[in-house]
This record gives structure tokens, C-alpha cells and sequence, in this order.
């Protein structure tokens, strides 16, 4: 089970007026901003964000620690509170959505990450920046696959306040953005992609979903639980949640045994026994797979350009969309 044993993150990586934790600041940053400061986000240009956001809200970035740097970059300080900071444009209403979100699960005692008590999120030069509280003190150490899926059926039994406005799943918003934009693409990679993405969306429109609809956590793996203080599981990154088809959240524990044998097929079953659905059995799996594994592909892409390892694995995996070949060769991010 590779994923959990690296501190990867898997993904592919989703607010409302009156609902708790919605204010927003504003700031200009102290000093300007090194030509690392824009959308690509780099590991000085975090820091730097990092200790100017801490200062605002009254925290110490000294001997902060850099976890990782994906859609975020994500920092834990030497006080117990993580800090998350978004690539330029990231949206404001997005943040504060998943600030509300997760106050609304603290309100119904429901397992998920708790933010700091400040004010936020912080916006530095069109970077948004939140504060968590953190999960454990000894490094992330993740939940076993039943445990995931005993949070999703606490979870997809839950219905969200009005007031939240959680908003319709959208697999797609934004990719082909991202794909026209990516730098790093050769034409021909670019031009597949949009084809690719084109086809998917049409088989996607065109699937019969048979469980309820209803509050999705959007990346539901076992990247995102992990164990808290006590060793109980807590679900993390709350940025997707939304409302949509719970085979959502069930898609990616099958992907990690099925396609890619990051999980054996005893945790599976396990996952399918504790859940009480098989997603694999359900016609239209393949088609959500397909989905994910594209999803996947398009936010790695988003990185290879200043990472070499990150373009050989984005260029195989381009190329295993392209011929159909096995996804078990894919490394874990």
C-alpha cells in the first residue's frame, strides 16, 4: 500500500455570505514579491507568503516546517496549526467555503480537520491562505481503508445547512483551462488532452447513477484521513466538498486497488464490506475511472515543468492514456 507509507498526496484536486468563518482580508505584501512569486508557486516564495500571513494573524512561522508543495503549499508550524497557501487566483468564495465547512462539521461533532480561531482566510497578493489546526504531533499517519470508509458513510448520511450553499459537483470546471494554459505541454500532448477531455465529458453526462446524491467530500482517499492524537481518523483537505453522486467519493479506493494495486484486495474488500457498496460492480465504473485517472494526469501537468521527475512521470502517464497501457506503473503523489 505505497500511497500510505510516503506522505504523498493523491489528487487532482473544489462559502457563503453569514455562514461562520466567511470574513475575508486583504493585504499588500511588505516588501515586493521576487520574480518565484506568481502562479507557479515555488518553495521560497512560500516561505515568504508564510511568514508575512503569520505575522497578520498574531502566529510565529520560525522553524516552519514545508510539507509539500501541489495545488498548495502546505506548512506545519512549531505550534500545532498548519498553514495552507494557494497558487496565485485561487478563488476567495472556494476558501471560505471550506473554512464554513469545516466549522459546520466541528458544529455536528463530525471527524474532520478544525481551523485555527483566526481571522481568515488571509489573501496576499492573490494568494489565499488558510490555518488548521494540526491533526497529530508525530507526522501524518494515515487511517486504514475501513476506517475510510466509515467516514464516508458518517459523512454521506449527513445534509448540509442551506445556509452553506455547497455547490453541485463539477468534474470538469476549470481543466481545460489548465490544459490551454499548461506551458510545459508539447501541441500534440495539449491537443490529445482536449480531445480526451471532450470524450469523457460526454460519456460522464451520459451515466446512470444508482446511490442517493447528496454531501460529497470530492477526494475521498485514504490520503485524506489520517489519525489524530488519540488515533482516531479525521478527514482533511475540505476544499472539494460539494453535493453530487456519493460513487464520487467511492471511485478513487476502488482506482488505488484496481488500476493501480496501491491497495490489496483484502483492504478492498474491507473497504466494501464496512461501506456496503462495490462500486467495480456498478456499469458505469469504467467510465468514472477513466474520469479520475484523466483528473489525475491534468494536476500532475501542473508541476512538470519545474520538476524533471514530475515531467517523466506526467509523460508516461500521457502516454498510458494514449495507448490504453497499465496504470500500475504510476508512481504515487
Amino acid at each position: 500500500m505505497g500511497a500510505p507509507q510516503s506522505r504523498v498526496r493523491l489528487g487532482d484536486g473544489r462559502h457563503s455570505p453569514g455562514w461562520p468563518g466567511s470574513s475575508v482580508r486583504h493585504h499588500q505584501a511588505r516588501r515586493p514579491l521576487g520574480p518565484g512569486m506568481t502562479q507557479e508557486l515555488s518553495e521560497a516564495s512560500a516561505y515568504d507568503l508564510l511568514e508575512q500571513a503569520c505575522i497578520t494573524d498574531g502566529l510565529s512561522a520560525y522553524d516552519a516546517t514545508l510539507l509539500r508543495i501541489g495545488s498548495n503549499a502546505v506548512f506545519h508550524l512549531a505550534a500545532p496549526v498548519v498553514v495552507r497557501i494557494s497558487r496565485q487566483g485561487a478563488s476567495i468564495d472556494q476558501a471560505r467555503r471550506t473554512v464554513a465547512v469545516a466549522r459546520w462539521l466541528e458544529s455536528v461533532a463530525y471527524p474532520a480537520v478544525r481551523v485555527v480561531d483566526v481571522d481568515q482566510p488571509v489573501i496576499l497578493n492573490g494568494h489565499v491562505i488558510t490555518f488548521w489546526k494540526s491533526v497529530s504531533g508525530d507526522g501524518e499517519q494515515y487511517a486504514t481503508v475501513g476506517e475510510v470508509a466509515d467516514v464516508l458513510v458518517r459523512l454521506h448520511r449527513l445534509t448540509a445547512p442551506a445556509e452553506l450553499r455547497l455547490p453541485a459537483l463539477a468534474p470538469f470546471e476549470g481543466v481545460d483551462a489548465r490544459i490551454a494554459a499548461n506551458e510545459w505541454l508539447s501541441p500534440d500532448d495539449r491537443q490529445f488532452l482536449s480531445s480526451h477531455l471532450a470524450k469523457l465529458q460526454d460519456d460522464y453526462s451520459a451515466l446512470d447513477f444508482v446511490l442517493p446524491q447528496g454531501v460529497i467530500h470530492g477526494d475521498a482517499s485514504i490520503g485524506n484521513v489520517l489519525r489524530d492524537y488519540d488515533g482516531k481518523p479525521v478527514v482533511i483537505d475540505l476544499d472539494s466538498f460539494s453535493t453530487g453522486p456519493r460513487e464520487w467519493d467511492l471511485v478513487l479506493t476502488a482506482m488505488y486497488y484496481d488500476s493501480f494495486e496501491w491497495h490489496t484486495g483484502q483492504e478492498y474488500e474491507e473497504f466494501v464490506r464496512v461501506y456496503g457498496f462495490d462500486i467495480r460492480k456498478w456499469p458505469g465504473y469504467p467510465v468514472m475511472r477513466a474520469v479520475r485517472e484523466f483528473l489525475m494526469v491534468v494536476w500532475l501537468i501542473q508541476a512538470a515543468g519545474g520538476d524533471e521527475r514530475t515531467a517523466m512521470e506526467s509523460r508516461k502517464r500521457i502516454g498510458a492514456l494514449r495507448t490504453g497501457a497499465s496504470r500500475t506503473d504510476w508512481a504515487p503523489y
